[in-house]
């Protein structure tokens, strides 16, 4: 089973979570539950997606499967800008440079993700030799 989708995901949530934390600690609460809310935004969605292309479809083809990441990268898109609208709208005070450096840390944790992929899970040689 390949892990690093969940991996990804864990890691992203961890970076959002120390970097609210640590903004928390150097600004003030506004900076810090901001950064987090910037963080979560970037995390349920590609939560989203991630579950989208790991359930089970009927049809197992590749028309299938990219249909899937259509309709889950479409989801995504509308998921961060709901979110996003959300946030704006209804959350005061807010630190808008927070809450986008939150976003754009958990969501280079995906940029770097597939880097932590373990040689066993690399590894695409058949179990025949081949």
């Amino acid at each position: 089973m390949d892990l690093t989708v969940p991996r990804i995901l864990m890691w992203q949530f961890l970076t959002g979570t120390a970097l609210a934390a640590a903004i928390w600690l150097v600004f003030d609460r506004v900076a810090g539950y901001s950064a987090m809310l910037g963080s979560l935004i970037c995390l349920i969605p590609n939560a989203f997606l991630a579950l989208r292309l790991s359930v089970p479809r009927r049809n197992r083809g590749a028309a299938a499967l990219i249909n899937a990441a259509w309709i889950g990268e479409i989801g995504k898109l509308a998921l961060t800008v709901l979110f996003f609208s959300l946030v704006f709208v209804l959350v005061r005070p807010l630190s808008a440079a927070a809450l986008f450096a939150g976003f754009i840390a958990t969501q280079f944790v995906t940029l770097f993700g597939f880097l932590m992929r373990s040689e066993q899970e690399m590894d695409t040689r058949n179990s025949n030799g081949s």
